[in-house]
């Protein structure tokens, strides 16, 4: 575990980024008074989301790998970290949905139901914690592996002699 310390890190930074997310959201109205707006604006997290992961692998090649990772270094890394974020998904929909945004689900299903989005039934069959917690155990992974991906064509880097 010692050489994961940084994969740990990250994925422990990334989860913090994820529930100042959510607070900002509520903060924000997203999850109450402007929850037309949420499912537009809830998306912008790809870019904190994105720079977490930069950040991450740059560490990572600098710190880990002396200035120089290849693609696939860099990519392992990051499905390592991947994992570890994954790992902690339930914790996050945890403290976020009974702490930070406990009536997320209600008002989410009123919305829907008043605006005639959904039925009753179908709203509360869609907006509950084991359906979301399914849904990001799934994105999570998905996600990491494609931003990875990406992140990791961009930071490879040679010594310069």
């Amino acid at each position: 575990m010692k050489s994961r310390r940084i994969e740990i890190k990250w994925a422990l930074i990334f989860t913090g980024m994820g529930l100042l997310w959510m607070a900002l959201e509520r903060a924000c109205g997203l999850h109450d008074s402007h929850i037309d707006l949420h499912p537009y604006l809830t998306n912008l997290i790809a870019i904190p989301a994105i720079l977490v992961y930069v950040f991450f692998l740059r560490e990572k090649r600098d710190i880990h790998y002396n200035g120089e990772i290849t693609y696939k270094q860099s990519f392992i890394s990051g499905l390592i970290m991947t994992l570890f974020v994954t790992i902690l998904v339930p914790f996050n929909q945890w403290i976020t949905l009974d702490y930070i945004t406990p009536h997320f689900f209600e008002n989410v299903i009123k919305y829907s139901v008043d605006n005639e989005l959904m039925t009753l039934k179908d709203a509360k069959a869609y907006f509950n914690f084991q359906n979301y917690l399914i849904q990001s155990v799934v994105f999570a992974p998905v996600v990491g592996v494609i931003t990875t991906a990406i992140v990791s064509r961009f930071i490879k880097a040679k010594k310069s002699n």
